[in-house]
């Protein structure tokens, strides 16, 4: 399905039934839809591609948070939806943050999973690495070093930090990104100018939809450690830990995933 908007055409994708969820994504639909499918017994899942990214049109170089939250709004009004809520996976969620500040009577619940409190990647990847010394165990840090080893030269190796991303560090990531539509310029954007100044806390008063922030216990990409203090000065913010995830509780532990958000929701 596609939305229409001033200077691109969204497209997305709907699947599932209950409350309506948004999922924006910058690497085709496919990859989150794979990984959100347990959920679509509970949700609606929507799958949204930004601007500029996997079938959607658009120059990816124009998003701003304010023309993020107009194009999201776009797909809501096109689905019909007077309230939505929505779901950003990793440095997404700041998207998902950013919609729900500037559209409060739009968004009725804003899930995160996996989110830093800021943009500052050179921050969150001291964090991460110092934790990943102090936390991993020898065995996964062995799989993580055989896997770099293997990894071609010129090559980002994403698929061989699974014991970075996922509770199983010898898990298989390769199908769940086989259809990904991976753009270098869009996610120099995404990690540069759009979110590098970024930060959760800079107005929380402006901050009036409730937010769920999900983190894995072994996300040794964005540790949970990264939000200690933080959510105690948010308003109407719950912390929920996975004891069993890594960077994607939402795939990892679904069942439980979507039992604590709809608890949580209902709350």
């Amino acid at each position: 399905m596609n939305a229409a908007v001033a200077g691109a055409d969204l497209h997305y994708t709907v699947r599932g039934r209950g409350p309506v969820c948004l999922v924006p994504s910058t690497m085709g639909v496919r990859p989150f839809e794979l990984q959100t499918e347990a959920l679509t017994d509970h949700f609606q899942v929507v799958v949204v591609d930004l601007r500029g990214s996997g079938r959607s049109t658009g120059d990816f170089a124009d998003l701003t948070f304010d023309l993020i939250a107009e194009d999201l709004e776009a797909v809501r009004r096109d689905l019909g939806a007077k309230q939505v809520a929505v779901l950003g996976h990793s440095i997404l969620g700041s998207l998902a943050i950013e919609y729900g500040r500037r559209r409060p009577k739009s968004i009725s619940h804003v899930i995160t999973a996996g989110t830093p409190p800021k943009g500052d990647m050179a921050w969150v990847a001291a964090k991460a690495q110092a934790f990943f010394e102090a936390d991993a165990s020898e065995e996964r840090k062995e799989i993580l070093r055989d896997n770099l080893a293997r990894v071609p030269q010129g090559q980002t190796g994403i698929l061989a930090q699974t014991p970075m991303r996922f509770f199983d560090a010898r898990f298989d990531a390769a199908p769940l990104l086989a259809e990904a539509a991976f753009n270098p310029a869009v996610f120099a954007h995404l990690l540069g100018p759009l979110t590098h100044d970024w930060d959760i806390a800079a107005d929380p008063d402006s901050l009036r939809v409730p937010i769920f922030l999900a983190h894995g216990r072994y996300d040794y990409v964005v540790p949970y450690t990264v939000w200690d203090g933080i959510p105690e000065t948010l308003p109407d913010t719950t912390f929920r830990l996975f004891e069993r995830s890594g960077h994607q509780p939402f795939f990892e532990e679904p069942e439980a995933f979507a039992a604590a958000a709809l608890e949580w929701r209902k709350r």
